[in-house]
């Protein structure tokens, strides 16, 4: 071979060396999303636009509930964040699900395993108390005096599945941890609520919707129960490869954790129980009155599952992954058939006088978590109401609330995430 073609022969493994690098960086970028910590990001909006320093909350393991099987993927104990209510709102309760993405082979379980989202040991001793959890009345009007609880993520399946993989050390007990936990604080109290809210972001958004009439179960009838999911319309969506990638991620966890035990008959008598993890066949079957709050251009589901690394081979979707600003007028249209899937999908279930839905043309993701979305002078609105009000105001009784805002770009209320 002579020396230029050993040369150029060099520079396209090169090349292939440096595609395939930058791609698993990207990859890795992706599955980060869900592990961002979010009150990190909120920090930085709470110091830096004068609001109050917030409430620290400290971390409660519960320990009976190994005797029971419900242990996170290490076989750690499960533990929440709880901080008392008092006054007007000593008898009633917020739950918060933590959301942080899914594992579904043996390989990201073990990964995840070691990360705070697999094992309470890596888990934050104290979290920051901000958004739908904040104990401020300026900051969280209808809930800011709850009992308040954050429920850790650490099963990587929504809280739901019941399994375990003894050879490899990885225990699939999601369902197990659910039910520890509200066993848990039925036992502190929240037995004698008037009132409660059980609500959850991203994967703790479709948790929210798989145990919706669990928690319900849990009280009298004369208990005021309904749920809330945040960022958890996960849709069954064409990739750009004319794929379904999340498909995929979710008939693996489905099938590796046991998951179909915890999903409502009434959907999996019908359907493949792989389709009966997507909020949009689940929402139907919901019996308990439940909101719905999404942003029409999730970007977890942009840059996980619309336009993943793996189905964009040529890297047409880069820049928009990053910055809906740089999305060219193609792609921007092939985000509003997302979106008009999205309120598709919830057309019947806006029908009903119980359910609530608010559902803004933004490039968001958990915007109950954050205290600039949740309620802030310039929080984004629909109409003249924003998220935090229309919550209240569906929770209540107070007003009707079936909002959902323009299409993209005529939402000027919008904290769009912008990724560098």
């Amino acid at each position: 071979m002579s020396q230029r073609g050993k040369s150029c022969g060099g520079m396209k493994l090169l090349k292939q060396w440096m595609f395939l690098l930058v791609g698993l960086v990207i990859l890795k970028w992706v599955e980060g999303l869900e592990d961002t910590n979010v009150t990190d990001i909120d920090m930085q909006y709470v110091s830096g636009k004068g609001f109050y320093r917030p409430l620290m909350v400290g971390l409660t393991l519960i320990n009976g509930a190994a005797a029971k099987g419900a242990v996170c993927l290490d076989g750690s104990l499960p533990g929440y964040h709880f901080h008392r209510g008092y006054g007007s709102g000593s008898n009633s309760w917020l739950i918060q699900l933590e959301g942080g993405g899914w594992c579904g082979t043996i390989k990201n379980c073990l990964y995840s395993k070691k990360t705070r989202h697999g094992s309470s040991y890596f888990m934050e001793k104290q979290i920051p108390f901000i958004g739908i959890l904040s104990n401020k009345a300026q900051e969280n009007p209808d809930f800011f005096n709850w009992n308040r609880i954050k429920v850790r993520y650490c099963d990587g399946a929504s809280f739901s599945g019941d399994s375990q993989n003894a050879g490899a050390g990885l225990y699939f007990r999601g369902q197990r941890i659910w039910q520890a936990a509200m066993e848990d604080l039925m036992s502190k109290g929240m037995r004698y609520a008037k009132q409660a809210l059980l609500s959850g972001c991203s994967a703790g958004g479709l948790a929210t919707i798989i145990h919706c009439d669990e928690f319900r179960e849990l009280f009298p009838r004369t208990t005021r129960v309904k749920c809330l999911s945040d960022a958890g319309l996960f849709l069954d969506s064409v990739d750009v490869s004319g794929r379904r990638s999340l498909r995929n991620l979710f008939g693996s966890v489905v099938t590796l954790q046991g998951v179909r035990k915890s999903l409502p008959r009434s959907c999996t008598s019908r359907l493949n129980p792989i389709l009966c993890y997507f909020p949009q066949h689940l929402i139907a079957s919901v019996r308990t009155p439940l909101f719905l709050l999404n942003a029409a251009y999730d970007t977890w589901q942009i840059q996980a599952s619309l336009a993943p690394p793996s189905a964009d081979y040529r890297w047409n979707w880069y820049e928009c992954r990053k910055d809906y600003a740089r999305c060219s007028a193609p792609q921007i249209q092939y985000l509003q058939g997302f979106r008009n899937q999205m309120l598709r999908s919830t057309r019947a279930f806006s029908r009903s006088y119980k359910n609530g839905l608010f559902i803004n043309s933004c490039f968001a993701h958990c915007q109950s978590e954050r205290q600039d979305t949740w309620f802030a002078h310039d929080s984004p609105r629909i109409g003249n109401r924003g998220i935090a009000e229309s919550v209240g105001n569906w929770f209540f009784d107070r007003v009707s609330v079936q909002a959902i805002g323009c299409p993209y770009p005529c939402d000027k209320t919008c904290h769009n995430l912008v990724f560098k």
